[in-house]
């Protein structure tokens, strides 16, 4: 019936045409005849010359009506035939979709980020000839610089089109109806958006000058807190703040995709005001470099010439510059280097996955082909050509491409949106550029180009059969021969690949999975169990006499050690784990200063402090209660300090000065095992620990040793430091768990570990399944054979060997092949993984296990079908 009316329907419609090309014909018949009997014709013979030459013109419209008419219907009939066999075949078409799904979901996600990252430019102008400005010392090369060296940097340098500075991240107080609050905010010198090529959408930006401390405060709002607290209203601009108990005026508001990763978080962007006492010390240091370079200025050498400056600054002033010389970097180097190399191993590891995918979609559909081989010699045989087989395994494979497609860009995009939700708040903050990540043009054309590949792989994989068999050879009780070989020689060469590729990411998920249990599990010189952290600040120029700030602590330690369930309370200037900042350099009194650099982080600590966290004293004394301004003033230094700059000698006992400040001397009186002072992933670095009373300050760091779960305790803290008074601001309330499971090292390490191993099992996966494919495949091909050895009495064991040999010699290859590649690719990562070497046995082992097992169990199905075989039916059938 409905082919009935199909043909209705294209008569009809071509009974319609022809009535317009009649009336069609008419008019350009009179036409014609017109013209052919100006040119002279006699009536007649225009009118037999126009006749003919339009019915020419008709035939073929006509023709080529008809001829477009059977193309659509064709098409139509092709792809009604290939959803009808993958409804025959539903397993089949849900393993080919999802398997290519799979591939290109993972790349497509990955990709997102590569271009978020390391693609798409930063949101400055000409960011190329942007440089983050550093000094290098002993703890690294990028430290901070003094305000006082910027000047001289900034006055004496020739490479530089503009060189600007701002303070490092920093937590203000903001006075709000409902009390102080903590807000995101950061100093920059006047020119610093100038520089950076950033224009407000809102407002102006800072003054010339305006960072002088003679200027009133000024302030520009990011677009984010714009929107979120003043409700993206345009009058903002000309409002006031209270940003530590100092009004800031309202000047601008950023744009939307402005972000600066190095100062990040950062809702508020203050003008400098330089005029603290750090400041106009060029000592003290406490302010990072951005800067331009001029046109036709290279890197190199703007780096030559700040360094000579460095140079000649310490010559100047030894006490305070000795060995801090100038560091530079590009700033997309500063924003993204640190995640560049995992983002390549993703990217790579995804790019594996989705040849994995492909491959054994493509064998799939070669597998099947060879199942329909007698459908193709019927079909020849009735009359099909070469060219119509192979278009309708052309439209089977661009539909089956069409819905992997799909289905992989759906999942793709939800795993752009969902993997940075899985990320820690304050790791995210740090990573501005991932903001909006999504569905954008330059994923959209990496996408459309990933399936344009894949429509024209499986379109024409098919067709690799066809090219090499012939009706009469698909007719034949013994036409397996030429094609057979050829895709069996093909098909294990994919299957080796495969393995292969599976091997190098799971050696590599095997040690990134290693290095994040050995960074967790690492010596960090305390105990984090039962440990709560919380921080408060006084508002502004409240508590800022030492008398005051010493009472403020006593009476916050007094109210938290009041608390069920609390068993100690101790107080820093800064927690552990934290990024190192608080550093400063020393000498000893007992030697003569050396022209050697010897910087230490510096930590303001309770006595109750190393007992709290569970670090050792390993020589000498703690603290005493009693060791105040009017007690000479003592220090404990850390294991590698000692190590470091005492060598063979005890340094308790010994006396040492702050560089610049030998009016002061300290007295080693104790060595405390080494506290983790900078990331999980840093080596240990020499520390200083000081009294608090000795050196009291209005913001407080707070440590408690809970006898209960930790992070139930934090409500019950908060109360606590408000009774003693309820404008201290409090933030950062967590566990000590939490801060190493969210430190931005740990995080990284375990993103890498997941995503690598979420690519690893999909590889193993899919590398089993073309094994299988594989081997299946063979042993269709070999029916006959196999038929003839069980009839003339071989054993089902001996069957058995035959299929699984085969398979594990592919298995061998593969696994080989693999290891030598995996050398080569955790050489590469090396930089990624922590206490674990890229040659690892244990992991390379595990993994050839592993895999060799799945690999067996994958070819065991069809060595059992293959040993399953009746021998008359398999005779009879060939």
């Amino acid at each position: 019936m409905t082919r009935f009316f199909r043909r209705l329907w294209m008569l009809i419609r071509r009974n319609r045409f022809r009535s317009e090309l009649d009336e069609e014909m008419a008019f350009h018949r009179a036409q014609a005849q017109r013209d052919f009997v100006a040119d002279g014709m006699t009536p007649k013979a225009a009118r037999l010359a126009a006749t003919r030459q339009f019915g020419n013109t008709m035939r073929l419209r006509e023709s080529s009506h008809e001829i477009v008419g059977f193309r659509f219907e064709t098409v139509l009939q092709d792809l009604r035939f290939a959803l009808r066999q993958l409804r025959k075949n539903p397993g089949f078409a849900a393993t080919a979709t999802i398997i290519l799904a799979l591939g290109i979901g993972a790349s497509v996600a990955i990709f997102g980020f590569v271009d978020a990252a390391l693609i798409k430019p930063l949101p400055y102008e000409n960011p190329t000839r942007l440089a983050m400005l550093f000094e290098s010392i002993n703890l690294g090369p990028r430290f901070h610089l003094s305000y006082l060296d910027y000047l001289d940097w900034k006055k004496m340098n020739q490479s530089f089109q503009s060189l600007e500075v701002f303070s490092a991240q920093s937590v203000g107080m903001l006075k709000t109806p409902e009390g102080p609050q903590p807000a995101d905010g950061t100093r920059v010198s006047a020119g610093f958006f100038k520089t950076l090529g950033v224009t407000p959408i809102l407002g102006r930006d800072f003054y010339p000058g305006e960072d002088a401390q003679s200027s009133p405060g000024t302030v520009l709002l990011s677009y984010g807190v714009w929107q979120r607290r003043f409700g993206g209203r345009r009058d903002v601009v000309g409002q006031t703040v209270v940003l530590d108990n100092k009004t800031q005026t309202i000047i601008g508001v950023l744009p939307q995709s402005f972000h600066f990763a190095p100062a990040e978080p950062a809702d508020y962007w203050e003008s400098l005001h330089a005029g603290t006492d750090c400041a106009a010390e060029r000592g003290c240091h406490d302010y990072f470099g951005v800067a331009r370079l001029r046109d036709g200025v290279s890197f190199a050498s703007a780096f030559a010439d700040i360094k000579t400056i460095s140079q000649q600054l310490e010559q100047q002033y030894p006490d305070t510059n000795r060995e801090r010389i100038a560091f530079m970097q590009p700033l997309a180097e500063e924003i993204v280097g640190n995640i560049r190399p995992i983002l390549l191993v993703l990217l790579g590891g995804s790019a594996l996955l989705l040849l994995i995918a492909s491959v054994n979609v493509a064998s799939l559909l070669l597998v099947r082909s060879e199942s329909r081989r007698r459908e193709i010699a019927v079909r020849g045989a009735l009359g099909a050509s070469a060219g119509r087989l192979m278009r309708q395994f052309v439209t089977e494979g661009l539909l089956l491409a069409t819905s992997g497609c799909a289905l992989g860009l759906a999942a793709g995009v939800a795993g752009m949106r969902l993997l940075p939700k899985l990320a820690p708040k304050e790791m995210l903050a740090t990573m501005p550029y991932l903001q909006g990540l999504g569905l954008n043009a330059h994923v959209a054309a990496f996408a459309a180009a990933i399936c344009a590949v894949t429509w024209l792989l499986f379109a024409f994989t098919p067709a690799l059969r066809l090219s090499f068999n012939d009706v009469r050879e698909g007719l034949s009780d013994d036409g397996r021969g030429g094609s057979g070989t050829l895709w069996k020689r093909f098909g294990v060469n994919l299957v080796v690949i495969e393995i292969a590729t599976a091997m190098v990411l799971l050696v590599g998920a095997g040690l990134l999975g290693k290095s994040l249990y050995r960074l967790l599990h690492a010596d960090i010189g305390l105990e984090p169990d039962h440990l709560s952290l919380i921080h408060a600040a006084a508002v502004g120029n409240t508590y800022q006499k030492d008398e005051e700030a010493i009472g403020l602590e006593r009476q916050v330690v007094s109210q938290i050690g009041s608390l069920p369930g609390v068993k100690s309370v101790a107080i820093t200037s800064q927690l552990p784990l934290g990024d190192g900042d608080g550093a400063t350099s020393f000498h000893r009194l007992d030697r003569p200063i050396l022209r050697v650099n010897q910087e230490v982080v510096v930590r303001n600590v309770s006595p109750s402090y190393f007992p709290t966290l569970g670090a050792r004293i390993l020589r000498g004394r703690n603290f005493r209660d009693d060791e105040d301004k009017s007690k000479p003033h003592v220090v404990v230094v850390n294991l590698t300090l000692a190590r470091q700059y005492f060598r063979d000698e005890d340094p308790v006992g010994k006396t040492i000065a702050w560089d610049g400040n030998a009016k002061t001397p300290m007295e080693i009186v104790g060595i405390v095992n080494d506290l983790q002072e900078g990331q999980l992933d840093a080596a240990p670095r020499a520390a200083i620990y000081r009294p608090f009373d000795q050196n009291p300050e209005n913001e407080l760091s707070i440590v408690v040793l809970a006898s209960q779960a930790e992070d139930s305790l934090l409500p019950s803290i908060t109360q606590a430091i408000h009774r003693v008074d309820p404008g201290l601001a409090i933030f950062g309330a967590t566990t000590m768990g939490k801060r190493i499971h969210d430190s931005p090292s740990a995080y990284l390490h375990r993103a890498s570990a997941w995503v690598v191993g979420g690519f690893a099992a999909i590889a193993l996966l899919l590398g089993v399944v073309g094994l299988y494919g594989v081997i299946a495949y063979s042993v269709a091909q070999r029916t006959r054979e196999i038929g003839v050895r069980m009839a003339l009495g071989a054993p089902r064991a001996s069957v058995y060997r035959l299929i699984l040999s085969e398979a594990g010699w592919l298995t061998v290859i593969g696994v080989g092949l693999g290891l030598v590649c995996s050398l080569a690719a955790a050489t590469l990562m090396r930089k990624l993984l922590f206490g674990t070497e890229a040659w690892d046995a244990g992991t390379l082992v595990s993994v050839a296990v592993v895999l060799a097992g799945a690999a067996m169990l994958a070819s065991f199905i069809p060595a059992r079908r293959a040993a399953g075989v009746n021998p008359v039916e398999a005779l009879r059938t060939e």
